[in-house]
């Protein structure tokens, strides 16, 4: 029986612009449904010109800062993307974080505030044509009940497979049966035989993660209260070593994937049992590079 593919992820560094496009029509011919953009670069020119190089796979933002750009901006360039691809487009978006805010010289409002006044901006906006599906950045309830209530769905990045339950029973019963509502996850994911090799690549992806407070409240919130406070404890003495001891494994096997190839599959599976429609791997590699990384992804999920 064929493997049940997840999405991707995908990013375009400088010098490696073109690879990547040729990437996703790799993507693509191999079945994956579909080619996640985070905001590390540019990812609305991405997922424009993965929109132009590809003819069936979904590209989306996951996410876009909501802050980068003015709401009537993003309402062109996304209406743009979903008309030239043939309705593949969805516009995924974010508050993003405090060092990014920073990066890009600003000062924010309160989340769900800010949220809530773009999306208003942004369906107000007139004179773009048909607009993609509107996917929000969730963490915690109060942003995922806003997503049921304003948006076309939500995605998680790192989330815990433990507490999706109790996140998902936010929605209400219409939107969290509604095949059409959108519930996505991004899964930093590592695979590899030697499972303490991947164990470390996973959580050097993810140690910048915990030193953000809205994800350690967010994981706190999950049941790993004493992990994040050790992690703040070893942040106050700025022991960056301290803070990956901290970041325990039962923690890392609820919000990460790693291991051999059996075992990502079968993780893969859980988290769709969890309630994550559309598993998104952010594949990592313990023996190379993003490309490797790739590799590996695509030699795990061959049909």
């Amino acid at each position: 029986m064929p493997v049940k593919k997840p999405s991707l992820s995908l990013v375009a560094l400088p010098g490696r612009r073109q690879a990547m496009i040729d990437l996703a029509q790799e993507i693509e011919r191999r079945g994956f449904p579909g080619i996640y953009c985070p905001s590390m670069t540019n990812n609305m020119a991405l997922c424009q010109s993965v929109a132009q190089a590809t003819e069936r796979v979904i590209v989306a933002t996951s996410i876009a800062p909501i802050y980068s750009r003015l709401p009537l901006d993003y309402a062109q360039a996304a209406a743009f993307i979903h008309e030239i691809s043939g309705g593949r487009f969805r516009f995924g978006v974010g508050v993003s974080h405090a060092p990014a805010h920073e990066r890009m010289g600003i000062t924010v409002g309160k989340p769900l505030g800010d949220m809530r006044a773009f999306v208003q901006a942004y369906h107000d906006a007139s004179r773009t044509g048909d607009k993609p599906p509107l996917i929000l950045a969730t963490l915690r309830k109060k942003m995922i009940a806003l997503s049921a209530e304003i948006g076309d769905g939500m995605v998680f990045a790192n989330g815990a497979r433990s507490h999706m339950a109790a996140s998902l029973a936010v929605l209400p019963a219409a939107k969290r049966n509604d095949p059409e509502f959108f519930i996505g996850n991004m899964i930093p994911t590592c695979i590899s035989d030697d499972i303490d090799a991947a164990k470390a690549v996973n959580r050097r992806t993810l140690q910048s993660y915990v030193q953000l407070p809205n994800y350690r409240n967010y994981w706190k919130e999950a049941g790993f209260e004493e992990e994040m406070t050790g992690v703040e404890t070893a942040m106050a003495a700025g022991d960056q070593v301290a803070i990956t001891k901290c970041m325990s494994d039962a923690w890392l096997a609820d919000s990460t994937i790693f291991g051999p190839v059996s075992h990502v599959l079968d993780e893969v599976e859980k988290w769709r049992d969890a309630g994550i429609r559309e598993p998104i791997i952010v594949p990592s590699s313990a023996a190379g590079n993003q490309f490797k990384a790739f590799e590996e992804a695509f030699a795990a999920f061959e049909d």
